[in-house]
């Protein structure tokens, strides 16, 4: 992710700034909605199982362009079944991953499993996937759109994190005094100049995330939260234009259909879940979904740890906790090293994968998810092994940013020379998930540099994205009264769920949406990491001009 003094901006919902009585007002309101709506979560720094902080937000929703978000949505299906391929193919994964996992642990320990269980065959063949495909806007473009104005200027200043963040309050300040110090006068934050500049006319991938994919209750709820001050500012018309989201009800139902397919009324849906959940809202709301709407049947929560200790495979392999038959398992939890702190952690995971359970994700879907294996997705020629419709191809080739592998061989040794030369335009990538792992600009080359050739097969490199900024006020549990406008950009994530085994697949849907926003300054934007904020998109056509600054 990339912002300069030439990135373009996109007009806003409603006019800003708002007056300061106002702001302070509906902003005390906000915070007190989010909490009493379960947008929050527990502290990392003061950390107590009995209280909790509203989890950061913007204030008023972000722009997003009605066209692109439609293609993403309308997309998500094919995506779903291209990664349900993706794992389902033993030998492209791996061939993929052949490299990775002589230096990377944690891959070389998932794709054990993956082997053994091949090996002994699946007890399992059908496989719940519930995706996330995130994504952000490209305005490097040669066409031109009147959404964007390059003009606007900035104020006085992803997982989400409900505390205060010092290395984002540090990156407010810097940004604050780096605006002080420019010769060039920006105008008011509120208005727009008239003059456009080259603008997005694509979106591009970011991630396809396989394993636990959150914010299914996160990314409703911030809608909530910004319509209601909508609402308050008078601007209820608004509303018309945030798209409905039913990411909780989805993806529940999903694992819902699973259950069915199971067909076992006794057996239980068992999720997989950290030592300590700070996330708490997000897992709790689709347990509560699931409990409220299908009230026979049970949700039980357990660590790996847990399932180390108390679990069991029965007479014709069935999952047992205790005398509990499991049906279907969801990770919360498993998808980075310290989730496994023992062996007796990647017993249990072995278990599970043996087991009769509906496993969501399965070893070979996690395996799809990992970055090396999208960054091979990106080859043209590979993506025609897994889609076979030449304009589904087309539209999802069109999706992938610039991936390169970093192999010691004479692509990689190339891919290695060009990150040296002109860092400046890639992000270097791990096979981790869960956000803060990147190497980003001219970082790079230290990093790079550092690593052997063969530890280097364990990264991958992507060109950096450069997104449009939009405008707004981001609240934060802790910060300072009333919030500044700041600087921002957004990434959208889709949600999908896919269920099937390596013949056929049963159910394909999208199935709802989050928008994650950071500032323009900061690279990481997850909100459980502390870098993001929850948001959602406020749709707007090229032809538009109400509602705009």
């Amino acid at each position: 992710m990339s912002v300069d003094d030439n990135t373009p901006v996109l007009r806003g919902c409603i006019k800003l700034p708002l007056a300061t009585d106002e702001l302070l007002e509906v902003t005390a309101k906000a915070k007190d909605y989010a909490i009493m709506h379960g947008a929050a979560m527990r502290s990392k720094t003061s950390f107590s199982p009995d209280s909790l902080n509203f989890a950061p937000f913007v204030l008023v929703p972000s722009s997003f362009p009605r066209k692109e978000f439609e293609k993403a949505i309308a997309l998500q299906p094919i995506i779903n079944r291209l990664m349900h391929n993706v794992a389902h193919d033993e030998e492209f994964i791996t061939t993929t991953l052949a490299e990775t996992i002589k230096v990377d642990e944690f891959t070389a320990n998932l794709f054990n499993i993956y082997r053994k269980v091949l090996a002994h065959g699946f007890t399992q063949r059908i496989s719940l996937g519930m995706l996330r495909s995130d994504l952000m806007l490209e305005s490097r473009c040669p066409e031109l759109s009147p959404l964007l104005d390059s003009s606007a200027g900035g104020g006085d200043d992803d997982d989400v994190d409900a505390d205060t963040d010092a290395d984002v309050e540090e990156q407010e300040q810097r940004r604050a005094k780096d605006a002080k110090a420019k010769t060039k006068t920006k105008a008011n934050p509120a208005k727009i100049g008239g003059r456009t500049s080259s603008a997005y006319c694509c979106w591009k991938q970011v991630e396809i995330n396989t394993i636990a994919s959150g914010f299914g209750h996160l990314g409703p709820a911030s809608k909530t939260i910004q319509s209601f001050v909508l609402r308050e500012l008078g601007h209820a018309e608004k509303l018309q234009r945030m798209p409905k989201n039913d990411a909780l009800a989805g993806l529940c139902d999903g694992m819902v259909k699973a259950w069915d397919i199971y067909a076992k009324p006794q057996a239980v849906i068992l999720f997989i879940i950290e030592e300590v959940s700070y996330n708490i809202c997000d897992q709790r709301f689709h347990e509560f979904y699931i409990r409220e709407t299908y009230p026979h049947i049970k949700v039980l929560r357990r660590t790996l740890t847990e399932v180390h200790r108390d679990g069991k495979l029965g007479q014709h392999k069935e999952l047992l906790l205790g005398s509990t038959e499991v049906a279907v398992i969801y990770f919360r939890a498993g998808y980075e090293p310290g989730h496994y702190p023992s062996q007796g952690e990647w017993d249990a995971r072995y278990l599970m994968e043996t087991s009769l359970a509906i496993k969501c994700p399965s070893i070979h879907y996690h395996l799809a998810g990992t970055k090396k294996v999208q960054q091979a997705l990106a080859q043209p020629s590979v993506l025609e092994r897994f889609i076979n419709d030449p304009e589904e191809m087309k539209a999802v080739g069109k999706i992938f940013t610039g991936l390169y592998s970093l192999d010691d061989n004479e692509a990689g040794n190339a891919n290695y020379e060009m990150a040296l030369r002109t860092p400046e335009k890639f992000v270097l990538k791990p096979q981790r998930e869960g956000g803060g792992n990147n190497v980003y600009g001219l970082d790079i080359p230290d990093a790079l540099k550092r690593m052997s050739r063969v530890e280097r097969s364990a990264w991958i490199l992507m060109d950096l994205i450069h997104p449009p900024l939009s405008q707004g006020y981001m609240v934060r549990p802790g910060s300072a009264m009333p919030p500044q406008i700041v600087d921002m950009v957004s990434e959208l994530g889709i949600f999908g769920v896919v269920i099937g085994d390596a013949e056929h697949i049963v159910h394909n849907y999208q199935a709802g949406h989050m928008l994650r926003t950071k500032l323009s300054t900061a690279n990481e934007g997850g909100v459980a990491a502390g870098l993001g904020a929850l948001d959602s998109p406020y749709l707007i056509d090229s032809d538009d001009e109400d509602g705009y600054f």
